[in-house]
């Protein structure tokens, strides 16, 4: 008995099924790679970047508000890479760079670093790299961070922020300004000062104060406003110590405006009021996001930020009674 042929499959019906099994094996591999994405797995190398971890160490004070928003933004760049972050911060340089050897003992693999005290942190710095781990820096040390090695810098340059203020001060007939710097030998705040000095045209002077003492800084400005009624303008250089200087202004029965760099949702109430004339906004939620998602795009993608050779400028900006409106929702959520 002749069993007749197998019916013939068209030539198109069978391109059809073979396109749809190909179809089906490249959709289960997407939804294999959309699994590990999210897990942290790199796109550009399928390197396995599950559990990357990344210390955030600051010289920051405890309870400053401009460091917690530097910490959430570092936070919010970490829980959309899946990256397990550190936040470690310490106000004396020796410290801090004890806090950058400890990151590297734990392994880390990447490193994010405030410069505020560039010589300290010259060796914890080089034991990084010299271990493999990448270090970006931000906030302070822009003449710093390519000498010393690191690969990016989120930030803003200070005496190009400083200049501008300088020139502000101009348009608004400032005679006699008080630039109060409330951390001696930040590198960073003695540049906004000088910045002021090189452009404004009218005197200024540099008013030292112990920041990490709200009193002290209070009777220090109160009593240098009393012996001087000819200055006009206190410039501040953290949101914080603007406020006190309007409560200082008023003590010391002065009739000096007040100016500072730095924002946070107290001072745009106070600039809505008239009580601070403007900030200078450097976005410290962008530069703790930057810094952590800049590691976390090196680690998966080799990306290198300004090509490693120039910063990636976050500021300045002036919020003025003219426009605080446009920030003043992002303040509220605590995130400008």
């Amino acid at each position: 008995m002749n069993t007749p042929p197998p019916p013939r499959t068209p030539a198109r019906s069978l391109r059809t099924a073979v396109l749809t099994s190909v179809a089906l094996l490249l959709l289960a591999g997407c939804s294999g790679g959309d699994s590990s994405l999210g897990s942290g797995r790199g796109a550009a190398d399928g390197a396995d970047t599950a559990g990357l971890k990344v210390a955030l160490i600051t010289h920051g004070g405890e309870g400053d508000a401009y460091w917690e928003l530097v910490r959430k933004g570092a936070e919010a760049a970490a829980a959309k890479d899946g990256v397990d972050l550190t936040y470690a911060n310490d106000s004396d340089p020796a410290g801090q760079a004890q806090l950058v050897r400890d990151a590297i003992s734990d392994r880390v693999d990447g490193i994010a670093v405030t410069l505020a005290k560039p010589a300290a942190m010259k060796a914890p710095v080089a034991a990084a790299r010299a271990a493999g781990v990448p270090v970006v820096g931000l906030n302070s040390g822009i003449d710093a961070w390519k000498s010393q090695g690191l690969l990016e810098y989120f930030g803003q340059d200070e005496s190009v922020a400083g200049a501008a203020v300088g020139d502000k001060l101009n348009g608004l007939k400032v005679k006699h300004a008080l630039c109060v710097i409330h951390e001696r030998g930040n590198v960073a705040l003695e540049a906004r000062c000088a910045g002021v000095k090189k452009t404004f045209g009218g005197e200024t002077e540099n008013l030292y104060v112990e920041g990490t003492d709200p009193e002290a800084v209070d009777a220090v400005l109160t009593a240098r406003l009393r012996q001087d009624p000819g200055i006009d303008e206190v410039v501040t250089l953290g949101a914080q110590f603007a406020l006190d200087a309007v409560g200082s202004v008023k003590a010391a029965g002065s009739k000096a405006q007040v100016a500072t760099f730095d924002l946070n949702n107290d001072l745009v109430k106070a600039i809505r009021a008239g009580s601070v004339q403007f900030a200078v906004d450097q976005q410290p939620y962008l530069q703790g996001y930057l810094a952590v998602d800049s590691l976390w795009l090196y680690k998966t993608n080799g990306n290198v930020s300004g090509g490693g050779v120039a910063p990636v400028l976050t500021g300045p900006a002036f919020v003025t009674r003219t426009n605080v409106a446009a920030v003043a929702k992002f303040a509220a959520a605590g995130t400008r």
